[in-house]
């Protein structure tokens, strides 16, 4: 490989219900990186966590025929960011990688898990650290976090798939207590809408907290909002991180699901959002005092509801790894500011470089040590 070039493992795939939207986006980051400025090494996952390369490794992934691909792996070991081949029982070195990419959403990907594996190995990678992932991914944790910081978000109740399996008449009663019909149920940690449900009755309410709890063992229950605007922002940077112009998203649905985002493309996206003057200034500054009160770094995309009843506007979540295809909100609304998709995720790597900078200024020696 030329050394003059920096060398980039993308992942993609994962243990995660969102393995096949991960596909899908590194589908898009993988053909706008340029292989004149990197040398670029696609890393696929599988449902079961093996890390593979090969030749066309994302078709070969997509299909589940992975026979003839190589297994890989990097070793938590600080300095060495070598990614090893592993073949009949033996490591082989294949190449030094200058920066991850995860392109990675859901568990195992977007949570802080691969996030601390790559601290271990002390390797640049594109996105939040351990905390702003894990925080970014619990929708509950992220809530408190959020009240906390004085940042406005719809009232919820956090329960226990143990809860869920095992005294359900407890926990629709605790959720009729403090909210009211409509309710979202979510799992806690997932993205992509995938075990979402609106209830509007208690049977409802049974059934969705059944369908969440198959992807998570918490689950949050969330006030809902009368057909609100979803308003969605994209942020942008490390230390002093910068807030794109808003875009709204009008799905068919009854609310922004799974199928409405990658399957049915039904979906209306505005970009700008019709928005007042100071409504924009007030998301755009909602959505990066988020994202430092989390520790977010690199890219996240905030999204916000706006009631239609008062105006008043309530923040959502922040995806850590956003969705990343061409027609994504979190590129689209970049593009809509100025930048291109093929400068957003040079930015990006520059961004992951300058992260490992910022860390390696660590001391984790203390008393004169060294």
């Amino acid at each position: 490989m030329d050394e003059q070039r920096l060398t980039i493992g993308v992942l993609f795939g994962g243990r995660s219900g969102e393995h096949e939207v991960s596909l899908l986006s590194a589908r898009s980051v993988l053909s706008v990186l340029d292989p004149s400025r990197y040398n670029i090494i696609p890393i696929g996952i599988t449902h079961e966590g093996v890390w593979l390369i090969g030749e066309n490794v994302l078709e070969a992934l997509s299909k589940g025929q992975t026979a003839g691909l190589t297994r890989v792996t990097l070793l938590p070991y600080p300095g060495d960011s070598t990614l090893y081949t592993i073949q009949n029982g033996k490591l082989s070195p294949l190449a030094k990688l200058d920066v991850v990419f995860p392109v990675l959403h859901g568990t195992f990907g977007e949570d802080g898990t691969l996030q601390g594996f790559l601290e271990l190995t002390d390797v640049a990678y594109v996105g939040a650290g351990v905390l702003g992932s894990s925080v970014g991914m619990d929708k509950a944790l992220f809530k408190d976090i959020m009240r906390t910081a004085g940042i406005r978000v719809l009232d919820s109740i956090t329960v226990t798939r143990a809860q869920v399996e095992n005294d359900m008449p407890g926990v629709i009663a605790a959720a009729e207590a403090r909210l009211h019909y409509p309710v979202f149920v979510k799992p806690a940690n997932l993205g992509s809408s995938v075990g979402i449900t609106k209830c509007r009755t208690r049977s409802d309410l049974y059934e969705g907290a059944m369908e969440a709890a198959r992807f998570d063992r918490r689950v949050l229950i969330e006030q809902g909002l009368e057909k609100p605007r979803e308003i969605e922002v994209s942020v942008l940077g490390n230390n002093d991180p910068k807030a794109s112009i808003p875009g709204e998203i009008r799905p068919t649905a009854d609310f922004y699901t799974y199928a409405a985002k990658y399957i049915d493309g039904n979906t209306a996206l505005f970009i700008p959002a019709d928005l007042k003057p100071e409504q924009i200034t007030q998301i755009q500054d909602m959505a990066v005092k988020a994202y430092k009160a989390i520790d977010c770094a690199g890219m996240a995309r905030v999204d916000f509801l706006l009631s239609a009843v008062d105006e008043e506007i309530f923040l959502n979540e922040v995806n850590t790894i956003p969705g990343f295809t061409q027609i994504s909100m979190y590129p689209k609304l970049w593009e809509a500011s100025g930048i291109t998709y093929t400068q957003l995720v040079n930015r990006l790597v520059e961004l992951a470089l300058e992260r490992k900078s910022d860390r390696d200024h660590t001391e984790h020696q203390y008393g004169g040590a060294k």
